[in-house]
Parts: structure tokens; sequence; C-alpha cells
């Protein structure tokens, strides 16, 4: 029996309309609730998203340049900075009822040009370049890797707006298509791959869904979710705030094996379902 992600996923998993198991840590306990009196206070005075985007790479890409100067304290707040406005774009967006798709593209690709400046600073700072370039790689991994994972656990595409037309838009829809797409599509074929491996010979459509079911699970999805780019952010500012940027570097290469570990036991559990 061949199983794609798309049709293994269609029945069981959109009958229980899953969402999302966990939001990061930082975020739900720091970042989110501050976000939310910003974007109160942002609302008054009608403030556009996109330039809450633009803020917030603005303040990632002053933190970059902090860091490369040795300023690391200032550089950790900053860095604070952009993660609170980088939570608040997004629900801005929402509650005003401004959600588009360039500031959906716009925002991605301002956290990317973002963590290619913080690395290349990093870099610098430690005298490791190479270092920097396998951790940025790491990171960029490990942050693709949480999003669709994530997604195809609920098994509901990104909700994107109707498309304005724009030359902006379109230019940065390319970038989108250049950039990311392929992670996208690299990340979700493994996944079906590896599940269609183990559906391969099962017939029977209610242990097919119960381990499709088990494949998708909430642990997985839950880990990932506290790699995510606040994270990430967060533990960095620490690293520069206590003098030590280079243990950094390190950190994005032990998450990057996380989600190997994590595939692995997402197999064990859909063989374990198809046992019962």
């Amino acid at each position: 029996m061949t199983v794609t992600s798309e049709n293994a996923l269609s029945g069981p998993l959109e009958r229980l309309g899953r969402a999302r198991p966990a939001r990061e840590l930082v975020v739900a306990a720091f970042f989110g609730p501050l976000a939310g009196l910003v974007v109160r206070a942002l609302l008054a005075v009608r403030v556009p998203p996109p330039a809450v985007v633009l803020a917030n790479m603005a303040a990632g890409l002053t933190a970059a340049v902090a860091l490369a100067q040795g300023e690391l304290v200032f550089a950790a707040l900053l860095l604070q900075l952009k993660t609170l406005l980088d939570n608040a774009d997004g629900e801005l967006a929402r509650a005003s009822g401004r959600v588009t798709l360039l500031g959906r593209y716009l925002d991605t690709e301002a956290d990317l040009v973002v963590n290619a400046a913080l690395f290349v600073a990093l870099g610098f700072a430690a005298g490791a370049p190479w270092l920097a370039l396998a951790a940025f790689c790491a990171v960029t991994f490990v942050l693709s890797v949480d999003f669709n994972v994530g997604e195809l656990y609920r098994e509901v595409p990104a909700e994107f707006p109707a498309p304005s037309g724009s030359a902006l838009e379109r230019a940065l829809e390319r970038v989108y298509g250049i950039v990311f797409a392929p992670q996208d599509r690299a990340v979700r074929a493994l996944s079906a791959r590896r599940l269609q491996g183990i559906l391969r010979d099962v017939e029977d459509a209610e242990r097919s869904g119960a381990a499709t079911l088990a494949y998708h699970d909430w642990l997985t999805v839950a880990v990932l979710t506290n790699l995510g780019l606040s994270t990430q952010l967060a533990a960095l500012g620490v690293c520069l705030a206590i003098g030590f940027p280079s243990v950094y570097l390190w950190l994005p290469l032990g998450c990057a094996a996380l989600p190997l570990f994590l595939q692995l036991h997402r197999e064990r559990l859909a063989r374990r379902a198809l046992s019962r």
C-alpha cells in the first residue's frame, strides 16, 4: 500500500482537526504577554504590521553590528527587542485585520537576513567563521523541520491571504520560492517516504490511520517548537550577556541532531501502533 503524506493524513487527522500542541516556553511565559501589550499600543496609533517587521529586522541587524564590535550586552538586549517585535507583528496583523501575503513573506525573509548577519558577526567575534557557517545551516535546518512537522501534525496548510499582485510581493514570493520552498519540499518528502515505508504492506485502513496518527505525535512537535527562533535568540542573548558568544555556536549543532532522533521516535510509534 503506497501512502503519501497527503492521503495518509487527510482522513484521520482532518477529522480530529488537531491544533499545534505547544508554544515555545519563552513565548508563552515572557515574549507573548509582552507582545500583547505592544500590540495594544500599536493598534491605538494605527502602526502597519510591515513597519513592525522592518523594526524587528533593524533591531536584529543593529544587534549583529554591536556583536561584531564587541558590545555584547547591548547586542543581547537588542536581540530580545527583536524577538518581542517579531512576536508582535503577526498578532498585530491579525488584530487589525491586515494579514497580507506581503507581510508573511517579509517576516520570513527578514528573519533569514537577520540570522545570516548574526552568524557572520558571531564568526567574526569568535574567530570561527566555518563553525558559524555550520551553526547557521543547523539553525536553518531546525527551523524548517519545526515549521513543516508542525504543519503536517495539523494537516492544515499555512493559510495565505489572497495575493495583492504588487511588484514587491511578487519579488518576495520569488525569494521564498528559491530559499524556503526547497526546504519545505525536502522535509515533507522525507516524512512522506518514511511513512510510506512503514505502511507499504498495510491494507487495513483503520490500522493505517492509527499508525499515521502515531507517526505525527505531539511530543515531536512540542520538542521542535521549543527549538524555535525565539528560543534560539534567547539562548544567544544569554551567551552574549555572560560574555561567551562562541558557546552559542555549538548549541545549534546539538539541536540539529534532535530531528533525527525524533524521526526514529516517530517511526517506532507508528510501528508500535501497527502491531496492536
